[in-house]
């Protein structure tokens, strides 16, 4: 299982972009990674966002379908907020972005990740612009 956060403040979520490896370099994605033995997905997910953005998350509910992913594994993605007031740092990413419902599109998201964006987008508030 791989498992990815959908952490949202004011409205807007999270994307990375991947630094590698190659193929994936320059695409989008949402933070997380591997579930290792013994761990749920929700100690995965706190464990890799604080490995991978120096940051502490509450995960709350999952968004979207389970995704087949490489290996034979699944995505599952949790909608996810950031406990206190922290920023998150490039450690693992070339990129990050705060991404209202409009600017979704405005980045080129990982094929497994694109089926989460399209769950995502009606929960994030629309901004409109004249």
């Amino acid at each position: 299982m791989i498992v990815g956060a959908a952490i949202i403040v004011d409205g807007r979520v999270l994307a990375c972009e991947r630094a590698d490896p190659p193929e994936m370099a320059g695409r989008w994605e949402f933070p997380g990674g591997k579930v290792e033995p013994g761990e749920s997905d929700v100690d995965a997910l706190v464990r890799e966002c604080e490995e991978e953005l120096a940051v502490t998350v509450e995960v709350g509910e999952r968004v979207g379908p389970d995704v087949p992913v490489r290996g034979g594994r699944l995505l599952r993605v949790y909608l996810a907020r950031l406990v206190g007031d922290q920023e998150p740092r490039l450690i693992e990413h070339s990129a990050l972005r705060w991404l209202s419902a409009d600017e979704l599109d405005d980045v080129v998201w990982l094929p497994a990740d694109a089926p989460i964006v399209a769950a995502l987008a009606p929960l994030l508030p629309r901004v409109s612009t004249p």
